[in-house]
């Protein structure tokens, strides 16, 4: 008998939300930078499992920030490479 674990409701992990096309699109026109310039994030991170994301898709994650107040970040889902 397992106990379940949802990992976005940990304190440490912050929101992950994935993007709509109209949003990614806005994302890089806003920047001038094409899907492959963002950052990384593996299929297989349990926040993107939890989330339902799949490869190609961009997630947003929001964090506090103390001198922020509110800090987004990009990635992109791809496979992770086998080893």
């Amino acid at each position: 008998m397992g106990t379940s674990l949802d990992v976005l409701n940990h304190e440490m992990v912050p929101d992950h939300q994935i993007m709509g096309e109209e949003e990614v699109a806005d994302l890089l026109a806003t920047y001038h930078i094409t899907l492959e310039q963002l950052p990384k994030i593996y299929h297989d991170d349990p926040a993107v499992k939890t989330i339902g994301g799949e490869v190609g898709n961009v997630i947003r994650i929001i964090r506090d920030s103390r001198t922020a107040g509110r800090a987004e970040a990009y990635r992109l889902v791809v496979k992770r490479p086998k080893k």
